[in-house]
């Protein structure tokens, strides 16, 4: 059993409070470990997960004997690193002969095991095998679209599991807004059969369409490789019930004027009320007034000189 520790400074209170489970969830973290044994090509297919999550992705090199996700006492190593490294995806390559290039990815909840997939790794071909104009690869850290294809993943159990697992680990930080322009990557994941995935990762080109929204075309960069199910493990109905509780939304005040457009966005009316400035009473020192008293009483002055000039006359 892991040893709780209890914050003695404000600081480490801080800490535990940004580690605790949260209603509302921030961006997950992805563990990267490697097993006893592993092959090049799994070597190859873990270093590429990790440049793909650089920004929030651990990769540790070590060769971990006592992790076995699938049996019972072989989580414990497993647990200690997702709270040691605060991540709450993992992915886990070992190689035998038995099952070879063999990758087991995973959730934690409160860093515990909450369910894991074990899936083969066949026809790799990594990011260096690929052709393409260097001016369109992704940004580092850019938010992905994610396509599945094939009805499998409404259907197959498996591949249904599978598909919550992949929108977690690649999917990054939700967000409610997205800068159509800052869009430059997609990951493709295509159901071939029941028990096999084909995935594939694409550059995003954006061209000209001739309206507001532009065309896109899609440029396979790598890596991409064929993901065989062989295990898989559900959460339990008490575990998966109390890690999807959710906080009650409060109900929004209804905004007065205020629609929303598909393309404009977010449009208002404001009504300014009449200021009826030909009736606003001007200060006895403005400088137009003085002006303007002065010339009236030079107009004065010269009218009654005339005046007495004809009286004389």
């Amino acid at each position: 059993m892991l040893e709780i520790k209890t914050a003695k400074t404000r600081r480490g209170k801080r800490e535990l409070e940004k580690r605790a489970p949260k209603l509302v969830e921030s961006g997950k973290k992805t563990l990267i470990l490697h097993g006893t044994k592993t092959s090049g090509v799994l070597n190859a297919v873990l270093t590429q997960i990790f440049q793909l999550k650089k920004e929030s992705a651990v990769k540790y090199s070590r060769k971990n004997e006592n992790i076995k996700p699938f049996e019972s006492g072989g989580e414990t190593s497993l647990e200690f690193f997702s709270l040691k490294t605060d991540c709450s995806i993992f992915v886990y390559g070992s190689h035998s002969k038995k099952r070879p290039d063999n990758l087991v990815i995973g959730r934690t909840y409160d860093h515990h095991i909450y369910d894991l997939v074990e899936v083969g790794v066949e026809n790799f071909k990594p990011m260096e095998s690929f052709t393409y104009d260097k001016k369109i690869t992704p940004k580092e850290g850019s938010k992905p679209l994610i396509a599945f294809i094939g009805e499998g993943f409404e259907n197959v159990e498996e591949l249904k599991h599978l598909k919550e697992v992949l929108l977690d680990l690649l999917r990054g930080e939700v967000v409610e807004n997205l800068n159509l322009a800052g869009v430059d990557r997609a990951y493709v994941c295509s159901a071939v059969s029941p028990n096999r995935v084909f995935f594939t990762h694409c550059a995003l080109r954006l061209k000209k369409s001739g309206t507001i929204v532009p065309r896109m075309e899609l440029v396979e960069i790598g890596p991409s490789m064929d993901l065989v199910i062989r295990r898989h493990r559900l959460p339990n109905d008490g575990l998966r019930k109390e890690a999807m509780k959710t906080s009650r939304e409060k109900p929004k005040k209804k905004e007065k004027n205020v629609k929303k457009d598909v393309l404009q966005g977010k449009i208002g009316n404001i009504y300014v009320p009449d200021q009826k400035i030909g009736e606003m009473a001007l200060p006895n020192k403005s400088k137009g007034v003085k002006r303007e008293r002065r010339e009236a009483k030079r107009k004065n002055h010269g009218d009654e000189h005339a005046k007495r000039r004809k009286e004389d006359a």
